[in-house]
């Protein structure tokens, strides 16, 4: 045990060393920043949002299909991806543990013992001793500059972290789920269509092989007419691949092995609710949960970078024994051992690997502080892209609904004009080839839409709020 005059020259000693270093670092308290993202000006002048207007977590339950509830349900619950993310936030959830443990005193237990044989220099005779050293050691470092304590901030915010990246890659997986469903029932309608055309297609072609054999018409338009009929032919096992694939992956996604998907309602009846008000640029920045991972890993950053400069402090350590000799050689009581102490660890040369340290962690931080004002700067983008694509696919869906029609009218007037011998094959055929162009048209841009719309509600974040956690520390 230290006498006191050893611990008064010892903080005679340090005391120098340890005011010098206060006065060197006093100049390093890390400071956190501004976080300051541009906003769009169209942003700017949004107003608040409408109670009973903001997005549902369960969003895609607005196309009211039970199907595609079901199975973004399905993979919500058994995607692989999902499951690898729950897996990284139970590990971040122990490492917070790990972290705050190191906060804590720690108490040790030990026993050392021995025999031995010696030579009684009175008598001559050997004789045996066994020696026992039971003890107990607790030792406690205090945290003078918050070094413990800001890893422990860093701890917690790369949990809230894993947590967000766990929700931005469930919001991925249901959106990715819902457009591949959504594509898929309009590869069901495209295929209707190339069935439906193809019927009518045989039906021509067994009228032109009909007026050529009582001679009204010529080779010719039997061979037009067949051409077209296999043109049409040949669409139909390409969307049937396209379907095979589209079933494949939708499966592979909700965690099971590629099977048939089952269907709801027809693309046509699916809904398409109006837009959301989506507010001020603060509420889209609170519903994203990239943008609060992104935060999350700034705060993560700074907490580690405060850490590292405390690493240029010294620390204080305290520490404390407790224990007894017990040996059969002594006779009465065993002896009893205490020690209490503390240690001042401070750096004076490490050949600038702290110093380093501290740099690492100040870049770190610059580069999370890019990723978040990326983060705030995309999210806008794929907003104002998505709003622009529903807009103007709606327009076009108009115009093309439009022409559908008239190429419609344009087909029953040609083919009765070619009946009653007033035109020719030919403009029936153009009328058919252009009117199924149409048609596959417009079913693809009412997919487009639903598509938009899906990628709209990923982009304001699919009604995702935040944990109490991530709100306290957006707020800090």
């Amino acid at each position: 045990m230290r006498s006191p005059s050893a611990l008064t020259a010892c903080r005679a000693t340090l005391a120098p060393v340890v005011l010098a270093l206060l006065q060197a670092c006093s100049s390093m308290t890390p400071t956190t920043p501004t976080l300051e993202a541009t906003v769009p000006a169209a942003w700017q002048s949004r107003g608040p949002a409408t109670p009973g207007t903001t997005l549902e977590a369960g969003w895609w339950r607005a196309f009211g299909d039970p199907v595609l509830d079901q199975l973004v349900n399905q993979a919500l619950a058994h995607n692989t991806d999902l499951r690898s993310a729950a897996a990284r936030v139970a590990e971040a959830r122990a490492l917070v543990d790990v972290q705050r443990a190191a906060g804590l005193p720690t108490l040790e237990a030990a026993f050392a013992g021995s025999r031995s044989q010696s030579i009684s220099a009175a008598t001559g005779k050997p004789y045996l001793s066994t020696v026992g050293l039971p003890q107990f050691q607790a030792s406690y470092e205090v945290d003078l500059w918050g070094r413990i304590d800001a890893l422990n901030q860093a701890s917690d915010a790369q949990l809230q972290a894993s947590e967000a990246a766990r929700d931005s890659a469930a919001l991925s997986v249901a959106a990715t789920m819902a457009s591949g469903y959504i594509n898929l029932r309009a590869l069901d309608a495209r295929l209707d269509v190339a069935r439906q055309t193809l019927a009518a297609r045989d039906s021509a072609l067994k009228l032109a092989r009909s007026r050529q054999e009582r001679g009204y018409t010529s080779a010719l338009e039997t061979q037009q007419s067949e051409a077209e009929y296999r043109a049409t032919a040949a669409v139909i096992p390409q969307l049937q691949l396209a379907i095979r694939r589209q079933e494949h992956a939708l499966s592979v996604l909700a965690g099971s092995p590629p099977d048939p998907v089952p269907r709801g309602l027809p693309l046509t009846e699916l809904k398409l609710v109006a837009l959301p008000d989506l507010g001020l640029p603060s509420d889209l920045l609170r519903r994203r949960p990239d943008i609060a991972g992104a935060e999350a890993q700034l705060a993560t950053s700074d907490a580690q970078l405060a850490a590292a400069r405390a690493q240029l402090l010294p620390s204080l350590r305290l520490s404390a024994t407790l224990g007894s000799i017990r040996s059969s050689a002594l006779t009465g009581d065993p002896f009893k051992l205490w020690s209490l102490g503390s240690s001042v660890l401070a750096p004076l040369f490490e050949g600038g690997r702290l110093r380093a340290g501290v740099k690492a962690s100040d870049a770190r931080r610059d580069q999370a502080l890019a990723s978040y004002e990326k983060a705030v700067l995309t999210a806008f983008g794929e907003v104002e892209d998505q709003l622009a694509s529903v807009d103007e696919l709606s327009k076009q869906s108009i115009e093309v609904d439009a022409q559908r029609v008239a190429l419609e009218e344009t087909l029953r007037v040609a083919s009765n004009r070619y009946r009653e011998g007033y035109a020719s094959h030919l403009d029936e055929l153009d009328a058919q080839r252009n009117l199924f162009s149409a048609q596959q048209t417009a079913l693809q841009l009412r997919a487009d839409e639903l598509a938009a719309r899906i990628n709209l509600d990923r982009a304001l974040g699919g009604g995702w709020q935040p944990t109490p956690a991530t709100r306290a520390a957006s707020v800090r």
